[in-house]
């Protein structure tokens, strides 16, 4: 019987599996093969284009010709844009649901007036912003109503940096940054489990400080181009646009967790001294740590899909707030190099895939001990 049931189950699904096997990973594995040619220049639009095999040198020319340094900038953008919209959204998303956790007046009506701005797609989002941040008008002028001069800051054209750093010392760079996560998530898990917190965090991060410290000027710099990159003040417009569109998800992911915890447990912890802070800190929040982990897949994908928010704000012309995806797009559709626009969307695949095969594999441990 068990046999039977296994067999319908396989050929209901099997329609799926043949659908996604050609038009997903099938058209993944062909974008990864175009990336491998040299399809691209005058003919590439020829009726029956030349191919050749080229190996990894359109890989090697993103990370290393001088062509290739808007790219890197493009590629440290979406690192920025990522990290500012999970602590963003997440954070104020947190914020915002602890407040409404709490019962105040009117939470029907803020709890639609925060998730509204969700239902927007990018492009109708990314206009309201525009106008918004333009450079004499929007939230410049604010201050000339309290009679004070407007604001001269330019949101989405500042062509100033900050957090600069040598794209020759990427790696040294890369590795002080794990270094310092792993130390701080066991700093953050030291008190509840100390042995957990210095074999699998503490000793490995400070190992790897360690390291690249030490090692830092025997890295392979030779391979890499010496240029500066860093921050771009004009991608603050863009973070504070992605950041008011999310939170109110995040709101929702979180408030439905928090009224998913029992009254009892609350109220217990509250008989034993607990403050309302020391609840969401010790208690709640960490019972949520499924929905934080979701949260910030879910969030990291969306950062390396901003194209349209981007191209809405500032235009494919932009440097200064380039990032991948746009960059993809310039490069396939407007310079036509359609093996070089194959290896852009193949990183942006691997980028994507650290992020959840984590987290897959995370899942099938837990069904497997279960």
């Amino acid at each position: 019987m068990l046999n039977k049931d296994r067999i319908k189950a396989f050929l209901t699904l099997l329609p799926s599996i043949i659908l996604i096997a050609i038009f997903v990973y099938g058209f993944i594995g062909n974008t990864f093969w175009l990336s491998l040619t040299d399809w691209g220049g005058v003919g590439a639009l020829a009726e029956n284009p030349i191919r050749n095999f080229a190996g990894l040198t359109n890989y090697k020319d993103l990370f290393t010709s001088f062509l290739g340094g808007g790219f890197r900038q493009d590629l440290v953008n979406a690192v920025f844009y990522s990290v500012m919209l999970l602590a963003g959204a997440i954070g104020t998303g947190i914020f915002i649901a602890i407040l409404l956790d709490n019962k105040p007046r009117g939470e029907a009506i803020f709890r639609t007036v925060f998730l509204y701005p969700m239902s927007l797609s990018f492009i109708v989002t990314g206009t309201i912003w525009r106008w918004m941040l333009a450079p004499q008008g929007g939230v410049n002028i604010l201050p000339t109503y309290a009679g004070f001069e407007p604001l001269g800051f330019r949101w989405l054209s500042s062509t100033n940096s900050v957090l600069q750093f040598n794209w020759q010392n990427l790696i040294q760079v890369g590795l002080y940054i794990v270094s310092f996560i792993l130390i701080l998530c066991g700093l953050f898990i030291v008190r509840q489990a100390p042995d957990r917190s210095i074999k699998r965090y503490l000793l490995p991060g400070i190992f790897i400080g360690l390291f690249s410290w030490l090692a830092g000027d025997i890295l392979p710099k030779a391979l890499f181009m010496e240029e500066i990159h860093g921050f771009n003040l004009a991608t603050l417009g863009i973070i504070m646009a992605t950041v008011w569109q999310y939170s109110g998800y995040t709101m929702a992911l979180y408030l439905a967790g928090f009224t998913g915890i029992s009254q009892d447990l609350r109220d217990a912890s509250m008989l034993d001294g607990a403050t309302t802070l020391n609840y969401y800190r010790h208690i709640a929040l960490p019972m949520l740590k499924p929905i934080t982990i979701s949260a910030v897949i879910i969030l990291s994908h969306i950062s390396l899909k901003m194209f349209d928010l981007i191209f809405a704000m500032t235009g494919p012309d932009n440097a200064e707030t380039g990032h991948p995806a746009l960059n993809m797009y310039l490069t396939t559709f407007r310079a036509n190099d359609f093996a070089k626009g194959a290896a852009i969307a193949i990183v942006l695949f691997l980028i994507a895939a650290t992020f959840i095969i984590p987290y897959l594999i995370s899942s099938y441990r837990q069904r497997r001990v279960r």
